[in-house]
């Protein structure tokens, strides 16, 4: 029987090609169960769940060097879910030490790119950790996809689970642009015939805005963006990664912030992220006289390009990048509020998501060099990667075990060292962060600055009721 064998699309290939010694593209996510799971019922809900989507059955090949799905003919799903113990005392280091480890280790190229470690015993219940590769789909896909082998109660009911239609930090960004998505295809000819030219050059791009308009204007605006400045954040990456994450907040109690501060939920979280930023820099001794020589740090945050409305019936990457300002520089918590503010406005007319989408596109179908080298040149106009994927407001059960605490790390690319998540579920927020030990060996610091500069901002907003 002739083996079937189905090209990877552009945009998945470069998430491909971009896996590095020292950036590893998977993306990792953590399940803290109340409850101790059932092993073998677990095994039953990811081959009646997560395995009907082929991409998970299916391994990598190359044909005439382009990469392809196949299915592996030597598929087994004990490849694929391992029971682990946990070194330590079963303290949240302690499982943040072995996500680490995981975090850190390649997947087998020789077999789907995925993995799951079971830690039967953690606190009482039990620990998932998932690590799947950016190849297989982005990181909202996949959150969607593992919140699928969930259930809305300890029984799972006969119907199909349900997605959620809550929006993220982007979603409600950009909205107009999106109408642009369907010229991705001419764009992303337009950007090859161009090359790196572009890219280096952005003036070249005047003859491209006669006829592009709107998106080619948002390629030079991309283009001229300066690079990020030197900080601890940026250098040489050894390889290691470690994880943390925060206890909780309630959502309704940051939804109140927002609303006393007239700023949005995602407008309190980049704030108090951008707070976390400059606690960590002023630690590290980056400052003169009091004040940093930084201004802003840039993040490039991910937009879904998916309709959250319906649900996921096929992998693969579709979602673009806008680089949004983090005024570090600043240390009034309200005026970096406000600076915040007016950035997430301006983003609301922009085309960068679809920009940097066909972008990816344009590198998947061209040789590596040329993504290679296209990627060193954006990945410096960044410090970090961040992303906030929004989860249900209830609880969900895994083989009849409560998720008491969701986690997930996104990978980083070219020369960022360093990713932070937020995920909203059961009324709570969680941050999380993963990061390059060589630049950033204590991660549970920008954790603790995260919670600090929210805290900062509670109680502005409760001050303002006096």
């Amino acid at each position: 029987m002739s083996i079937q064998r189905e090209p990877m699309s552009a945009v998945d290939t470069a998430w491909l090609r971009m896996e590095s010694p020292s950036n590893l593209m998977m993306i990792g996510s953590v399940l803290i169960l109340e409850q101790a799971v059932d092993v073998d019922r677990f095994k039953q809900i990811i081959q009646e769940r997560l395995l009907k989507f082929s991409r998970f059955r299916q391994r990598v090949t190359h044909v005439e060097e382009r990469p392809c799905w196949e299915e592996d003919p030597h598929f087994h799903i004990d490849n694929h879910i391992h029971l682990i113990g946990l070194p330590g005392q079963d303290r949240q280091e302690d499982l943040q030490r072995l996500a680490s480890d995981l975090i850190s280790t390649p997947l087998n190229l020789t077999h789907p790119l995925w993995q799951i470690h079971v830690v039967e015993s953690y606190q009482g219940g039990s620990a998932l950790i998932f690590r799947i590769h950016h190849c297989i789909a982005d990181g909202i896909s996949l959150v969607r996809v593992m919140l699928s082998l969930t259930d809305v109660g300890a029984v799972p009911p006969p119907q199909e689970h349900h997605e959620n239609t809550h929006h993220s930090l982007m979603d409600h960004l950009l909205t107009p642009a999106l109408n642009w998505l369907k010229h991705e295809a001419n764009l992303g000819e337009q950007l090859f015939h161009g090359g790196l030219d572009l890219i280096e050059h952005p003036q070249h791009l005047l003859d491209l805005a006669r006829e592009g308009a709107a998106i080619t204007s948002e390629v030079a605006r991309i283009a001229a963006m300066p690079t990020d400045p030197p900080s601890c954040f940026k250098g040489t990456l050894g390889g290691r990664k470690n994880v943390s994450w925060s206890a909780s907040l309630p959502l309704e109690e940051v939804k109140h912030t927002a609303k006393l501060l007239g700023a949005t939920i995602n407008d309190i979280l980049l704030t108090a992220t951008t707070g976390a930023l400059r606690r960590y820099l002023l630690a590290r001794n980056e400052e003169h006289n009091g004040e940093l020589d930084i201004a802003r740090l840039h993040a490039a945050v991910p937009f879904n390009l998916r309709p959250l409305d319906q649900p996921i019936t096929t992998l693969g990457n579709q979602f673009g990048l806008v680089i949004v300002p983090l005024p570090v520089g600043i240390h009034q918590p309200l005026m970096q509020l406000e600076q915040i503010r007016n950035a997430m406005h301006a983003l609301k007319h922009s085309y960068q998501a679809q920009v940097f989408y066909g972008l990816l596109g344009v590198f998947g179908k061209g040789p590596s060099i040329l993504e290679q080298t296209a990627l060193e040149i954006l990945s410096k106009k960044a410090s970090l990667v961040m992303t906030n994927v929004p989860g249900p407001k209830h609880a969900l059960y895994l083989a009849g075990c409560q998720v008491r605490q969701p986690i997930f790390w996104v990978p980083q690319s070219g020369e960022v060292g360093m990713g932070l998540s937020i995920l909203s579920y059961h009324n709570t927020v969680q941050f999380g962060v993963v990061a390059d030990q060589q630049l950033i060996p204590d991660p549970d610091q920008l954790v603790a600055g995260f919670k600090q500069s929210y805290l900062e901002l509670k109680r502005l907003a409760d001050d303002s009721l006096k």
